[in-house]
């Protein structure tokens, strides 16, 4: 079982709250093959290369990811700022285009007469990613499509994008870019840990706090941070991300005395038709789903 040491302190304890991680339930070595990333071979974590068109639309990454590229190709490029951001001209047209679960863009922006694009979340989420996967490229003060880009365009290339973004997404980007808590990577260093735990631990609806405390591998950081960074931290930089995804979905408690509550998360199935992991537990035979 993996139970180190510092799971026993009552620091830990405490912060534990009487739950028992779900990855202690893990046979030594596959809590350590869950820290490599995925690929198709002789890995823990294994993406689906296709996914059915009902994942994809259920994707609101992938979805808007496609419409952005298809918007770039339509225009012969997308106008850029000299930051390197989409002009507000582009942002304006693609905020009508974009839909984005539980996102009100009205309500955003009531109070603002110009919209940049690090403004809008949802936009920017995109482009980043899109860049960063190869699909787009600057040239000329334009972001135009690669050949890659080209590719996911056509059918056959089209139902691998919601893969290779995902990839992008928790190995290779900083999400922690995105929200500014005071938690430098964490919890996205034991990404592929956290995910094997949320694929046995969010059957049902369950809290962020409940979640983060089965599903991550907490530091010191975490344990003496002040307020809840480490629950909005969770939240911002998975359970959300993986609900923009379609691999989780919410549903918001009513409040109680007046007091606004966090949403509620559960698995949906296209999370385990994206990701299947081939891991052992302790005196367990290997299990893949």
């Amino acid at each position: 079982m993996v139970a180190p040491g510092f799971l026993q302190t009552p620091q830990l304890r405490e912060w534990l709250n009487g739950l028992e991680p779900a990855w202690t339930l893990l046979e030594f070595d596959s809590f350590n093959a869950l820290r490599h990333e995925p690929s198709r071979d002789g890995s823990a974590i294994r993406l689906a290369a296709n996914i059915s068109d009902a994942d994809f639309a259920a994707s609101a990454v992938a979805s808007n990811a496609l419409r952005l590229l298809r918007k770039a190709e339509d225009s012969g490029g997308l106008k850029l700022t000299a930051s390197g951001n989409l002009s507000r001209a582009v942002v304006a047209e693609m905020g009508d285009a974009l839909k984005w679960p539980d996102y009100d863009k009205e309500e955003e922006f009531r109070f603002s007469r110009v919209i940049n694009e690090p403004d809008f979340l949802p936009l920017h989420f995109v482009r980043v990613l899109c860049q960063g996967a190869g699909l787009m490229r600057r040239r000329s003060g334009r972001l135009r499509l690669t050949q890659v880009g080209k590719r996911v365009l056509t059918a056959p290339g089209r139902g691998g994008l919601q893969a290779i973004l995902f990839h992008l997404t928790f190995w290779r980007t900083d999400l922690a870019y995105f929200d500014r808590i005071p938690l430098a990577s964490w919890p996205l260093s034991d990404i592929g840990i956290v995910l094997w735990s949320l694929s046995t631990s969010a059957l049902g609806w369950e809290t962020p706090e409940h979640l983060m405390r089965l599903c991550t591998v907490p530091v010191i950081g975490v344990l003496e941070a002040e307020r809840d960074y480490p629950t909005w931290a969770f939240e911002a930089r998975v359970l959300r991300p993986l609900n923009w995804f379609g691999l989780l979905e919410a549903r918001q408690d009513e409040p109680v005395d007046s007091e606004p509550t966090r949403p509620r998360y559960r698995k949906t199935p296209s999370f385990d038709r994206l990701i299947s992991f081939d891991v052992q537990l302790e005196q367990q035979p290997t299990i893949r789903h």
